[in-house]
């Protein structure tokens, strides 16, 4: 998954640097981007600490799940785990309703684009939509392909001989208990190619996600904008990095890949900055194409984080018998998720 992800991100970021970099696009209409209060040199010492912050920041999100493994009360089975995941699931839907989807509608609603269908309708919630069904459809194909191959693998093993042991019982009693529970084996099978799946997608919009955000951040030469950015969103990654990190925890990837999936979160968003910083001296915030593309990737990117967040994360939580069966649990997973969706709409405030 780390090299598929990785080079979706390259082809985001090959399609996105160039649009971005479109020259024109000013006029009279208000769209023309002000120059005072730009101070080009001390921007870019803002946006170097951004960088590190905000890796960091990344870093310490996707890891803090993995702790796990030390610390027996973060692990996946546990009410404390649940709890973080819900407060990363209130994250996660916060982070599509309040920050992209708004910021999407704004760019294609923009008064820079002149002509065109764009003012004529919602074309931000639309593709919004499109992408939550496009998920829907990748989520539940790439399940059923999993089942089924799992499926056929668990019916070769209890079709081969299961007296491979000469001191087995004669009777057979050894090979059928042996043969239930290799048919009992999809089951769990079945439950970790979800989380792998979840875990794949969830990934993927949020990498769109950082990158954009990382690189309307590096463009910009305006201390005053960069100021307040780079604190909201190291906690915005942080917060965003404890979502992934825990549904990544739960697929029970192989230690390379989850390290691969850690450090591909964390440096998208500096990686964003970094294109940020090459395009900042022939970007034009108020191009037709930059608005275009940004108002169109955002809106995909809040659909499928949105999908994520209500449907493979809190529902998929929510919906246990352990949760339902237990009053102080559900109310322990509701106020975590108010609390994560509530700090991270009030960072909407500064990013």
């Amino acid at each position: 998954m780390g090299s598929r992800a990785l080079a979706v991100l390259c082809l985001v970021a090959v399609l996105v640097a160039p649009a971005l970099a479109v020259p024109g696009g000013g006029g009279d209409d208000g769209c023309e981007a002000e120059s005072a209060g730009r101070d080009k040199a001390q921007a870019l010492r803002l946006k170097i600490i951004a960088i590190f912050c905000i890796l960091a920041g990344s870093a310490v999100g996707a890891g803090l799940p993995s702790l796990g493994r030390r610390f027996p009360a973060l692990r996946p089975e546990t009410d404390l785990f649940l709890a973080v995941k819900a407060f990363a699931g209130g994250v996660i839907l916060a982070t599509g309703m309040v920050h992209i989807l708004p910021a999407a509608f704004e760019a294609l609603r923009s008064p820079c684009l002149v002509g065109g269908p764009w003012k004529r309708f919602p074309f931000a919630g639309l593709v919004a939509m499109l992408a939550a069904v496009a998920t829907l459809i990748v989520d539940t194909v790439a399940t059923g392909y999993f089942h089924r191959t799992n499926a056929k693998r668990a019916a070769a093993v209890t079709d081969e001989p299961a007296h491979d042991d000469p001191e087995s019982a004669p009777d057979g009693h050894h090979g059928h208990a042996h043969g239930m529970s290799m048919l009992a084996a999809p089951a769990d099978g079945d439950e970790l190619v979800r989380h792998r799946v979840i875990s794949q997608v969830l990934e993927l919009g949020v990498v769109v996600h950082s990158l954009i955000i990382g690189m309307s951040l590096g463009a910009s030469d305006f201390p005053s904008t960069v100021r307040p950015l780079v604190p909201a969103l190291t906690f915005h990654q942080l917060f965003e990095g404890i979502g992934l990190g825990g549904c990544i925890v739960q697929a029970k990837f192989r230690l390379k890949s989850v390290v691969a999936m850690g450090l591909l979160f964390s440096l998208t968003t500096p990686a964003g900055i970094g294109v940020g910083i090459a395009i900042s001296s022939v970007y034009d915030e108020s191009s037709p194409t930059a608005l275009v593309v940004q108002g169109l990737l955002e809106a995909a990117a809040a659909g499928i984080l949105v999908y994520m967040a209500l449907v493979d994360i809190l529902a998929e939580d929510f919906s246990k018998p352990r949760v339902q069966s237990r009053a102080r649990l559900q109310l322990a997973l509701n106020v975590s998720l108010l609390l994560g969706a509530g700090l991270m709409s009030l960072l909407a405030v500064w990013a």
